[in-house]
């Protein structure tokens, strides 16, 4: 680089007075790489001239030349990307901004410094510098690879320095005195050494006068010291007298101390026995409620709870450490302990008398001999027993061993009682249901306990009262005589399509309706009470305790042990997860009975009618619902979703077979069918199950129960269709099918819009199957005529030509038409009218539709008739024997007769 820069100052700026004082070696940014040279030179004459000039090396040899000149006045920034990473990329802005890639870092760092110096010394201009580093815009002298790429110049720039504004003044004031400096530079130099001597002359005689006053000083400070010598004599012989009044004072000092040390403990031993004192000492009033205090009053309890808190707080007291090691202290637990275990003795003991007692007592089942279906209230019991809540708790932090066997107890002997008066409930109901005859009554009176003898009892009670089939619909009819279905089922079912709906023994219903509202409505306040009283009795529940747990980690401990008839995966105490699930396994306990019987109350409604599923699956429904708002996991609603679920399996087991006996209904062969049972009976129970569930929760059962018997009847319709012998198919259909249409219309079932359209295309097509059908060919010869006709004019005869064909000329018209007069076509129509009377039922009252049908066919053939007389006879006025009038006169005459 250094040869080069003596080659462009010697070939390029030498000849023209110019100074190269800084270089740098560049290319264009973003371009094909092309290198040249950055110039930073000055002129040599004055006024100095700085610019910036582009050189590069020619194409033709190994010389350079003068590309671009820009004067350093007329730039405005330069940017160097960036201020603290190596980037040899630079910006210069002159008119436009030019962007340079430099071959190294330190030479762009030389090249921008050199700048900024020229623009230092020679312009003063304010150009921006963007990015650079402040430490190389105030570095004078580059170092490093820079030194060697302006090194040459440092000399050529030191030359140029900037005087100061105070150098400035005094060289001028220099000038002014001798003005002959510029013209005699010697005389002026002369000058300036005679000056300067008279000066050193000046300075030697100062010193030499100052020497006399230099002695005075140091003797000055000589007398200075010899006081300070004396000064500190004095003040030690202080310090010695000051010595024994320090002992003293520090003696009184740490007599001070200690007897502050004194006070203070006595104040703290003085706070510790109050505070032992106040919260450990227990009235003598309080000693007494519980040791002999009466657990039978409202009084007596209420001191009881009091003397039982204030005893648990004394227990609970944090004692600091070392308060345990005093004697008094001791003494007083000792005393704490032995309350505590005679109070938790006699409460316990008063608690099981109680519960002994309520379980042997009978009164409370004196409600079965008036026969009337409700439960003993347990109110009063849970209102003087809830007065013992506060004790129980605090029994449950003391003596949780005493609290367990408590519960234990509790729950053996309220489930022996509820367990009498449940099934005792239960009995009663079932007579209720079955009847109330006297005679029922005495039956059920001396039924025995067992449920398996109970159960057979009720049957035979059931059997010989003949409730059952007195209380059915028509498809209930169908499963009471299941059983002699293949004997005499074509019969039985002409029996049961002769039934009509007053044979329903719909009071039956309503009646055992009532009865099983009557039994939830009893059952759920009882269960809700009862969990109640236990969750506010045994504090199960899940806000904060009244009683702080005892704070002795032995007296927290216990065995954990639930009721001994609890499941074993539930004997321990670490295996309840919280108190909801003590009161569950507690009302499991108690109420133990309530879901078989609920079962067995079920399984009999089920058998004397099985529409009766159809009512509790809307009840129990109804139940569940409203249980499961209030808690979803309480035993309430746990037992009744456990009953729902049989509910809902009876009611899909009625629904299974109702639908198998439509698929064994059998038709007599001698009779005409009709309206099919089953048809009737699915009208009888879609009615019954809309007044059943008009505002019922479990909606979607009877949606699903629905499409499932309607597409049984409308597969087996078909079936029996098919099978008849006496009464056509299309009848039996067209029947069937109207009375599903008119039903489904009628009742408006939501779920079932498909199927009624249905019913109703399929009662349309066989209406009209039938009436061509039975119509048949009335003119039977005339039919035959125009049936040749049309052939002869689909092999291509033109129309106009037919009449000259032998068989078909006007003599051969005319001769058939005379066959058929009006009162030959009346008679026919007549004999029609009887046959379809025949076939028809009298239930449906289809005769005047299938009638009207069959007028509106006849005419529809005669109007062919006339129509291809018209194009293949014109002109020749043949004509029926009988008029469209006529026909429609004939109609109304027949069926106004019949």
């Amino acid at each position: 680089m250094t040869a080069i820069k003596h080659a462009l100052q010697r070939d390029i700026f030498t000849p023209n007075d110019e100074r190269l004082l800084g270089i740098v070696n560049v290319c264009k940014a973003g371009k094909k790489k092309k290198n040249c040279f950055l110039c930073a030179t000055v002129t040599t004459e004055r006024p100095v001239q700085v610019k910036v000039v582009k050189v590069k090396k020619s194409d033709k040899g190994d010389f350079y030349k003068r590309q671009l000149t820009w004067e350093l006045r007329d730039l405005t920034e330069v940017d160097a990307k960036d201020a603290s990473k190596e980037n040899p990329e630079f910006d210069l802005h002159f008119e436009k901004v030019y962007r340079w890639v430099a071959s190294s870092t330190a030479e762009k760092n030389s090249f921008i410094s050199c700048i900024w110096k020229l623009n230092q010394r020679y312009l003063r201009k304010k150009v921006e510098f963007v990015n650079v580093s402040s430490q190389l815009l105030e570095e004078s002298v580059p170092s490093g690879e820079s030194q060697s790429v302006a090194g040459g110049d440092e000399d050529a720039l030191d030359d140029y320095q900037e005087l100061s504004a105070r150098e400035e003044q005094d060289i001028e004031g220099m000038m002014e005195v001798c003005e002959y400096a510029i013209s005699n530079a010697e005389a002026f130099a002369e000058q300036l050494s005679r000056e300067l001597q008279v000066l050193d002359g000046a300075n030697i005689q100062s010193i030499m006068a100052s020497e006399k006053q230099v002695n005075i000083l140091m003797q000055l400070l000589d007398e200075a010291l010899g006081e300070v010598d004396t000064i500190e004599g004095k003040l030690s012989s202080y310090e010695e007298m000051l010595q024994s009044v320090k002992d003293q004072m520090d003696q009184i000092s740490q007599s001070n101390r200690l007897i502050q040390i004194s006070n203070t403990n006595n104040g703290k031993l003085l706070d510790e026995i109050q505070f032992l004192v106040h919260n450990m000492d227990l009235s003598k009033g309080h000693i007494r409620a519980l040791q002999d205090g009466d657990l039978t009053t409202p009084k007596g309890i209420e001191a009881c709870i009091n003397a039982a808190e204030a005893l648990l707080q004394c227990m609970n007291v944090a004692l600091l450490p070392g308060h345990d090691k005093l004697m008094a202290v001791k003494q007083q637990q000792h005393l704490f302990t032995d309350l505590r275990d005679t109070f938790a003795r006699r409460l316990t003991n008063h608690l099981n008398n109680v519960f002994v007692h309520q379980g042997h007592d009978q009164s409370s089942t004196l409600s079965q001999h008036t026969m009337e279906l409700t439960l003993p209230k347990h109110s009063p019991l849970h209102r003087d027993l809830l007065r013992y809540a506060k004790l129980m708790e605090w029994l449950k932090v003391t003596h949780r061993e005493k609290y367990e066997g408590l519960s234990r107890t509790y729950v053996d002997y309220m489930s022996r009682l509820y367990e009498r008066e449940i099934k005792d409930f239960f009995e009663i109901a079932k007579i209720k249901m079955a009847g109330t005859s006297k005679e029922a009554k005495g039956k059920f009176a001396t039924l025995p306990r067992k449920e398996s003898a109970l159960k057979q009892e009720t049957e035979s009670l059931h059997s010989s009262s003949g409730k059952l089939t007195g209380s059915t619909s028509s498809l209930n009819k169908l499963s009471v005589q299941g059983s002699n279905s293949r004997r005499s089922q074509s019969s039985s079912l002409l029996d049961m399509g002769n039934m009509s709906a007053s044979d329903l023994d719909v009071a039956d219903r309503t009646k055992f309706d009532k009865i099983f509202e009557q039994v939830l409505s009893e059952l759920e306040p009882l269960c809700l009470a009862e969990q109640d009283f236990i969750s506010k009795f045994f504090k199960l529940q899940q806000h904060p305790t009244f009683f702080p747990p005892l704070a002795q980690p032995e007296a927290q401990e216990s065995d954990g042990n639930l009721p001994s008839r609890m499941p074993p995966q539930a004997e321990h105490r670490h295996s309840l997860s919280s108190d909801k699930d003590m009161v569950r396994l507690m009302m499991n306990k108690v109420f133990q009975s309530i879901e078989p019987e609920l079962n067995s109350l079920i399984a009999l409604g089920d058998k004397m009618d099985s529409f009766h599923s159809l009512y509790m699956l809307v009840k129990m429904s109804h139940h569940v619902w409203t249980a499961e708002n209030v808690d979803p996991a309480s035993f309430l609603s746990t037992t009744l979703g456990n009953v729902l679920v049989t509910v809902k399996r009876n009611f899909d087991k009625c629904i299974s077979g109702q639908i198998r006996l439509m698929e064994e209904v059998k038709i007599s062969k001698k009779s005409k069918v009709g309206i099919l049972p089953f048809v009737t009976g699915f009208e009888e129970f879609a009615e019954l199950a809309e007044t059943i569930f008009r505002n019922a929760e479990r909606r979607g059962d009877l949606d699903k129960a629905y499409v499932k018997l309607i597409r049984a009847v409308f597969m087996n319709v078909e079936k029996v269709a098919n099978e008849s012998q006496k009464t056509p198919r299309d009848v039996v259909m067209m029947e069937n099918f109207h009375h599903i249409f008119s039903t489904l219309s009628g009742l408006k079932i939501s779920c079932l819009d498909a199927e009624r359209r249905e019913a109703k295309h399929k009662y349309t097509d066989h209406l009209q199957s039938y009436v061509i059908n039975s119509l048949g060919q009335p003119l039977e010869k005339l039919n035959h005529f125009f049936e040749g006709v049309e052939a002869r004019v689909a092999q291509g005869v033109r129309e106009e030509e037919v009449s000259y064909q032998l068989a078909f000329n006007k003599q051969e018209l005319r001769k058939v038409i005379k066959e058929y007069p009006g009162k030959e076509v009346k008679k026919g129509l007549d004999n029609l009218y009887k046959k379809v009377d025949k076939h028809l039922c009298e239930e449906e009252s289809l005769l005047q539709v299938v009638w009207h049908s069959t007028q509106d066919e006849f005419i529809r053939q005669y109007k062919h008739f006339e129509d291809l007389i018209g194009r293949c006879y014109p002109g020749s006025g043949i004509t029926m024997e009988f008029t469209i009038q006529d026909m429609l006169e004939y109609f109304s005459s027949i069926a106004q007769s019949h």
